[in-house]
């Protein structure tokens, strides 16, 4: 509708799967299967503010991008540079080269939490780059995370058809919800937390978002 629509921003060149506002700045970063990150300042004129890509978080002068190579980056804002890699590596020594399905950052702490395609979900310091913890957290690929505002609670959906909420301290699941069918051997898509009130959402493959109180 175009008395709805406030302004289109073109730049990339494939699918975006991702965006995160930044409040502080009021800027917003996007992500997309061409292979970069945009920041964008979306009243300017000219709102691509800068481009990150694969060759070259808690605090809002950064932010947290994760590829499709198993890699997770911490960039800082204000330089454009990477700060920190985030590495997990195995017990041979060699960094995991798992594809990862989605990146979140803890709204207090200074930690970056990975979904994976092996099942796994996975913890770093974001400050020394190291892994914390990792865990088979479901049956079937982890696809979405989200964390409560509080920083008390972790959400991961997956294409077991399952949603689980996770105690953050003891990294014990708490809760399992069987929310979406299958289709195709695909399910759960996203998870979110309302920022306010006691409400979960969902949005799967069977083309249903669900809302869970």
């Amino acid at each position: 509708e175009p008395n709805v629509l406030a302004g289109t921003l073109i730049a990339h060149t494939d699918a975006v799967w991702g965006l995160a506002y930044s409040g502080v700045k009021n800027h917003l970063l996007s992500c997309s299967a061409d292979g970069t990150i945009r920041l964008w300042n979306p009243p300017e004129k000219m709102p691509c503010i800068c481009t990150y890509n694969g060759e070259k978080g808690c605090d809002p002068a950064h932010m947290v991008a994760s590829f499709n190579t198993g890699s997770t980056v911490i960039y800082d804002l204000e330089t454009s540079q990477s700060v920190v890699m985030l590495s997990s590596q195995t017990e041979s020594g060699v960094q995991s080269n798992n594809h990862i399905n989605k990146v979140v950052s803890h709204p207090t702490l200074p930690v970056t939490i990975t979904a994976h395609e092996d099942r796994h979900i996975k913890f770093f310091d974001n400050k020394t780059g190291k892994m914390i913890h990792s865990m088979v957290a479901h049956l079937d690929a982890v696809t979405s995370l989200a964390v409560d505002p509080n920083g008390i609670y972790l959400m991961s959906g997956s294409h077991d058809c399952s949603i689980r909420l996770w105690n953050l301290d003891s990294k014990t699941c708490v809760q399992e919800i069987t929310a979406h069918r299958k289709k195709l051997d695909e399910s759960i898509y996203d998870v979110a937390f309302h920022p306010s009130k006691a409400y979960i959402a969902s949005a799967g493959a069977d083309a249903l978002a669900k809302v869970f109180v």
